[in-house]
């Protein structure tokens, strides 16, 4: 018998692994969602967007940044304050992610082209029709899924909720 702690490790895989789980999911005619972020430390407006995400397919995958590309990434010295392990578990125990995996470089570009899922999402601060690369909102990866057939979708953000707001809280 799988215990509940054993379930959300299944959910944390490898890249391969990752792969072979969509390519399995897909022949069984399931829409694949894909979003990727930091997530280090959890909140309702995180919970909020990873649960409307999921709604726009039957499963869910969720590419995390590595504590290294998360310290690249600028976010304050402290960050990230959950390392990605631990990060990670958290977002595999939401019942609507189902498989989290780790990316190390700036952007998910490379995951999102060997995985190809079916919807990429980011949040309303990106712009779905974007094409230029070196803008801002651009969603990395757009290009490939939209070449592959895929659909590329914003969801509105909970306003008043973000890491640095809450780590904002703390220090006051």
């Amino acid at each position: 018998m799988i215990t509940r702690s054993n379930y959300i490790q299944s959910k944390i895989l490898n890249h391969h692994d990752a792969a072979k789980r969509i390519s399995l999911w897909k022949m069984k005619g399931n829409k694949v969602v894909f979003t990727n972020g930091c997530f280090d430390i959890l909140h309702k407006g995180h919970v909020s967007y990873l649960a409307e995400a999921a709604e726009l397919g039957n499963k869910m995958v969720v590419a995390l940044n590595t504590d290294a590309s998360v310290k690249r990434l600028k976010k304050g010295d402290d960050r990230p304050i959950n390392d990605n392990d631990a990060r990670a578990s958290v977002l595999a125990s939401l019942g609507f992610v189902d498989t989290v995996i780790f990316f190390d470089s700036d952007t998910p570009f490379d995951v999102i082209k060997m995985l190809n899922p079916d919807v990429l999402v980011k949040g309303a601060d990106y712009d779905p029709e974007e094409t230029e690369a070196t803008s801002k909102t651009y969603i990395v990866g757009s290009d490939i899924i939209r070449k592959n057939g895929g659909e590329v979708k914003a969801i509105e953000l909970v306003e008043g909720f973000s890491t640095t707001s809450v780590l904002e809280k703390l220090k006051s």
